[in-house]
């Protein structure tokens, strides 16, 4: 039996056709390389710099069936989202992202060019950011799982962590709110001819990543990605800080985004104010900042940092507890 050439163009090609190494070879041509990356793929490790000395590192893991599915992603919106998710948690340190390794688990039959498809997405979204795709691994299975694992570099500053707000501060978020988990809703009723931007928001979220550096620059106390919901997010970095987040209500500071979500909830029967509050995956930054500091573009004051009381450390949302149907993404709820 004559086996298929793998450096030809064939859209039926599927990774079972070829060996890993032919594998590879497809794919390693399409990765960015990143300024800061000595040594990239093709030894048993990666070598990048570190002019810190310290480095932020951060891995998350997309599973198909669960996190996308192949009906509505293709495999270069796979590999962007995957990229995007892992740099906004290192942005959210406040750090620089630098490189990334990437493990793929790949059925057989999963076709070649969906693979191919997978680096492409991954370098558009590394390549914004000047961050190496500099290694990984590959194995087979029975269903795709992407896993990211991206590094970065803190450009001698401290790190911003969750644990930092004071009362007092200013609350400011970063990027949209609901739009992804809208997106997804439209998707699974069928429904996205009603709003391609915010299924567009779904398959390639685009966080304003820059804001990162920026509240750095302007004395941000504390800082996290928003990816399981506004709610669920602001409660973490609440606990993590010993204080109430009081959030604006709802339009409020979020008017822009509920005007884009309204179509979207006539469709579906959600509410626009259910996907603010709670909708995951737009991958936005929340910070707190301090009292009288101005807010750096893009981010929007979303509410105010108050002392714990008796109630202990949490969110409100207008000086009152939120009632929304759910307060966000859990990977583990029933």
């Amino acid at each position: 039996m004559t086996r298929p050439d793998p450096t030809r163009a064939d859209p039926a090609l599927v990774v079972g056709d070829l060996s890993e190494e032919e594998l590879l070879a497809r794919i390693f041509p399409l990765l960015p390389a990143g300024s800061s990356t000595l040594v990239g793929p093709g030894d048993d490790a990666a070598v990048v710099q570190a002019p810190d000395g310290r480095v932020v590192i951060s891995t998350d893991v997309l599973v198909e069936g669960r996190h996308f599915r192949r009906d509505w992603s293709s495999g270069a919106d796979v590999g962007w989202r995957a990229a995007v998710q892992n740099l906004a948690d290192v942005v959210a340190m406040g750090a620089r992202p630098t490189a990334m390794v990437v493990a793929l688990v790949a059925p057989p039959d999963l076709r070649v060019d969906w693979v191919t498809g997978l680096a492409r997405g991954l370098a558009e979204a590394c390549g914004r950011h000047d961050v190496g795709v500099v290694g990984g691994d590959l194995s087979g299975g029975d269903a795709v799982v992407v896993s990211v694992t991206v590094h970065g570099d803190l450009a001698g500053h401290a790190p911003v962590l969750r644990s930092g707000a004071r009362p007092g501060d200013v609350v400011g978020h970063a990027g949209v709110c609901g739009w992804s988990a809208a997106g997804l809703a439209l998707l699974a009723a069928g429904a996205g001819h009603v709003s391609p931007p915010l299924v567009a928001a779904y398959l390639r979220p685009d966080p304003p990543l820059g804001a990162g550096g920026a509240a750095v620059d302007a004395g941000a106390t504390s800082m996290l990605d928003v990816s399981d919901g506004l709610l669920r997010d602001a409660g973490r970095l609440a606990r993590a800080s010993g204080v109430v987040l009081d959030l604006d209500r709802v339009p409020g500071a979020f008017g822009a985004d509920l005007v884009a979500l309204r179509e979207a909830a006539s469709a579906t029967g959600i509410t626009a104010e259910d996907w603010v509050l709670s909708g995951g995956e737009d991958h936005g930054l929340l910070a707190t900042f301090p009292a009288g500091s101005g807010l750096p573009a893009p981010f929007r004051p979303v509410g105010r940092v108050l002392a714990a009381g008796a109630d202990g450390p949490g969110v409100l949302v207008g000086g009152a507890a939120p009632t929304t149907a759910s307060p966000g993404w859990d990977h583990f709820a029933r």
